[in-house]
């Protein structure tokens, strides 16, 4: 499977129900993105959603950014790949994640384990003993040097979130050349500056009370003071690109300057602002 230049990055909560779905990965694949990503959601199960998007398109491929190692055994996520793409044409990639403490062990009551020895093993199941497994359509969530370096080895690459393109440069020197260094980066048009900074600063909060983004955005070059009181300025505009398209353009391409092999764009807007979600994709789909 091939990996081609842009993607786009979506939550199927936030796409709404099963009509909605079905409208927005029509949408994706009309403007011609060549993958629609999409992590592990509350409301819909990784693998059910996958086969559903996937069967309302017929060149979209799709991949889950991510799928939780402590969701399924790695018997169970082999099987659910190779399935997918038997039924469809091979448009599934495989993206998985070690998720958080929080959601590992306060939602599905797991017990958090070191997340390069616990991956390593999932990896390694997933490969044993399987005919092709060299080239299967999987790939790593990975922000850390060693978990970069796992997914180099043991995948087709890795999927970094929540970075910059200074994280790109290092990644994808780690991961070395044939392999896919595949970026999320979130975006919106808005061109005021404390309109667009307030967007920025709603979408992030989630993530940076998550050890994992804090320890990489301190590796990546901000600062305690960066990450204080909702986010800097600096920050902020880093992590979500803003202003006009041509702006944000620049912004992206500053990851394939970097060594980025695709690009998948998050659009960021109000709640339940579907008509924004859209323009951002269109205005974006010939970066």
């Amino acid at each position: 499977m091939q990996l081609g230049r842009l993607g786009a990055w979506y939550s199927p909560d936030k796409m709404g129900g099963p009509a909605q779905i079905k409208e927005f990965v029509t949408t994706v694949e009309r403007l011609g993105y060549d993958t629609l990503w999409y992590p592990e959601s509350r409301g819909y199960e990784s693998f059910s959603v996958a086969s559903y998007m996937l069967s309302y398109t017929s060149k979209l491929k799709i991949g889950s950014s991510i799928a939780s190692i402590y969701a399924r055994d790695a018997f169970t996520s082999r099987r659910g790949m190779i399935t997918l793409n038997q039924l469809h044409d091979n448009r599934f990639i495989l993206g998985l994640g070690v998720s958080h403490p929080p959601m590992v062990e306060g939602l599905r009551g797991h017990t958090y384990e070191k997340p390069i020895p616990a991956m390593r093993r999932y990896l390694k199941a997933i490969n044993h003993n399987e005919a092709g497994a060299d080239n299967f359509p999987l790939a790593v969530a990975a922000l850390g040097p060693l978990m970069l370096k796992l997914s180099g080895e043991l995948t087709r690459g890795a999927l970094p979130y929540n970075t910059n393109p200074r994280h790109t440069a290092e990644a994808a020197k780690i991961l070395g050349p044939n392999k896919w260094c595949a970026i999320e980066q979130k975006v919106t048009l808005e061109t005021d500056p404390v309109k667009a900074r307030a967007l920025g600063r709603k979408e992030l909060e989630r993530y940076m009370t998550l050890d994992n983004y804090r320890n990489n955005f301190l590796r990546i070059g901000f600062t305690e003071a960066d990450l204080a009181n909702g986010g800097s300025d600096n920050f902020i505009d880093q992590m979500c690109l803003w202003g006009s398209a041509d702006k944000v353009k620049e912004g992206l391409r500053a990851h394939f300057a970097a060594g980025a092999t695709h690009v998948a764009i998050q659009p960021v807007h109000a709640e339940g602002d579907i008509a924004t979600r859209n323009h951002i994709l269109t205005a974006l789909a010939d970066t």
